[in-house]
């Protein structure tokens, strides 16, 4: 699946209408966001059932200010509208892979409870 440029009119929309969004905070004169594009792109292609998707914080500062991302290159994890890793700083390709690979094992229970019991109220 293309990575998906996300901006301020399809951010939530995105993150409701997906299961699983991984999102790659960046800014065109970082270098390190840069560098990691292509790695963010590889693990796209590597895992199509994930919706990969990039901010550009220069364009969106907006969405970086929500999420408190003071650093990037940035990275969000979201399963079911629930943010559950952020890692900001540079990360290398095997290390996002083991990411990945834990936010597929990560245990919802907790996060369904919770909406279940907001939903109740």
């Amino acid at each position: 699946m293309a990575v998906v440029a996300l901006n301020k009119e399809n951010f939530k929309e995105t993150i409701v209408n997906n299961p699983f969004v991984i999102v790659d905070f960046w800014a065109p004169w970082c270098e390190p966001c840069v560098a990691f594009t292509p790695v963010f792109e590889a693990a796209s292609e590597k895992n199509p059932d994930i919706l990969f998707g990039m901010v550009d914080t220069e364009a969106n500062p907006e969405i970086a200010e929500y999420f408190e991302v003071t650093k990037i290159p940035g990275i969000l994890v979201i399963r079911e509208q629930a943010g559950i890793h952020a890692q900001q700083g540079e990360i290398g390709a095997p290390a996002f892979d083991k990411i990945i690979e834990w936010a597929r094992e990560f245990d919802l229970t907790q996060v369904r409870e919770y909406y279940a019991e907001e939903d109740s109220k």
